[in-house]
């Protein structure tokens, strides 16, 4: 995608006149720093959203894993086991980190994130899990078929699953709480 401060420096450069009478507070000097300004923000708020969504397409990618290989539906039992899975998957990190400190010593950054994550998502558990419906054969078929992309996520179908068993249908892309 062109951005458009090259558009703006083109339209610049093709005007008539001296190449030095772009003086600082000029009309086109200052359509210039906006255009650059903008493509900053753009790029900014693009990394913001790009991890904001690794959160949700990591999730996806380790359910895509749990997929069985017969692609048929999953039980509720099996749901929360596979829920239970992905909430357990830091463990051995966590326990690695605790492990390597030593006593009276402060908590790593890392491990303080993790821990952080790890009730956040043990929160989101009990108020409803955001996933693709794992009961569903047809969204089993799309999820395998998946190649990681965002955007190709909106066909399948969602779900929030909580701790208590109940099951509501959700969209696409998440909208935070249950």
């Amino acid at each position: 995608m062109p951005s458009k401060f090259a558009k703006v420096q083109k339209q610049v450069s093709k005007k008539k006149g001296a190449a030095l009478a772009l003086h600082e507070n000029s009309r086109d000097a200052l359509r210039l720093r906006s255009a650059v300004a903008r493509d900053d923000r753009v790029a900014r708020l693009g990394a913001m959203r790009e991890k904001m969504n690794d959160v949700y397409l990591n999730r996806i990618v380790f359910l895509q894993d749990e997929i069985p290989d017969s692609l048929r539906p999953l039980t509720d039992a099996e749901v929360h086991e596979v829920i239970a899975k992905y909430l357990r998957r830091e463990d051995e990190a966590m326990a690695a980190l605790k492990a390597e400190r030593r006593p009276g010593r402060p908590k790593s950054t890392k491990q303080t994130l993790l821990e952080q994550q790890q009730d956040q998502e043990q929160k989101e558990y009990e108020s409803g899990f955001w996933m693709p419906d794992m009961q569903s054969e047809a969204t089993l078929t799309k999820l395998r078929n998946w190649k990681g992309e965002w955007i190709a996520l909106s066909p399948l179908g969602y779900v929030r699953v909580n701790k208590s068993g109940n099951k509501k249908e959700s969209a696409f892309p998440p909208k935070g709480a249950a």
